[in-house]
């Protein structure tokens, strides 16, 4: 008796694995992977501090070889436009001074390509306790929603906090410091919406049709200042339709 129950429940366990296995399998579906994870082939920045490091790209300025300005790690095989993004990343300070700043740029634009220097659209991260997960518009209109709120752009500009998507404190405490943390971008029409760890950070619709872009590049942002190091990993990229 005892041995069959235990076969029932390898059987049992074993059709649950298939199950959830062809679940992940399926969910997905229409994502397309896009890094290599061997080098930056489909990437273009700065050779001097964007390389591959164990299976991750990795973005690291020191005080002997700082970045000049905020520049940007840019995916030549496309853009995008109504997509949902995937990936994980991990950023922390290159010494006691604390800063780490960087971010996922999207629906983007090359200003100065001399030193891939971008302005858009930011999934924006960070070593401290206020950016990681805002919307942040790179060379342009700035902050568009901290961490937890639910905003509206009206067509003048204006933006108008409408709601809220979770407390800010609570979404912080939930971001790894120092490790590995999933980001996710979903981006359709003039909705935008950023997840960190599956806790949604922001939700908002940009209704100022003149500066509200809807397509553009993608890019992996290593901010100017004090030395840090960020990486990522596992990018995947799926269009919406």
């Amino acid at each position: 008796m005892k041995i069959k129950t235990f076969i029932a429940a390898a059987l049992s366990t074993a059709l649950l694995f298939q199950a959830t296995a062809a679940f992940a399998a399926d969910s997905e579906k229409g994502f397309k992977k896009i890094f290599n994870g061997k080098d930056l082939s489909g990437w273009e920045g700065s050779p001097d501090l964007w390389s591959v490091k164990d299976g991750t790209i990795t973005g690291k300025t020191t005080a002997e070889n700082p970045a000049k300005e905020n520049t940007f790690l840019v995916w030549t095989n496309g853009t995008v436009g109504d997509f949902e993004l995937h990936c994980q990343f991990k950023i922390a300070p290159g010494d006691d001074k604390g800063f780490a700043n960087s971010g996922i740029q999207y629906r983007s634009q090359v200003v100065k390509p001399s030193y891939w220097v971008v302005s858009g659209y930011q999934a924006d991260m960070e070593a401290g306790p206020t950016y990681s997960g805002i919307l942040y518009e790179e060379k342009a209109r700035g902050i568009l929603a901290k961490r937890g709120e639910k905003v509206v752009i009206d067509k003048d500009g204006k933006i108008n906090v409408v709601g809220s998507v979770g407390d800010s404190k609570e979404i912080e405490a939930s971001i790894k410091k120092g490790d590995w943390n999933d980001y996710k971008i979903v981006a359709k029409g003039n909705h935008l919406q950023h997840f960190i760890n599956g806790k949604q950070t922001i939700d908002v619709t940009d209704e100022q049709e003149a500066k509200a872009a809807k397509t553009g590049i993608l890019a992996l942002q290593l901010h100017a200042g004090p030395p840090m190091l960020v990486q990522f990993k596992d990018i995947q990229i799926k269009t919406l339709k």
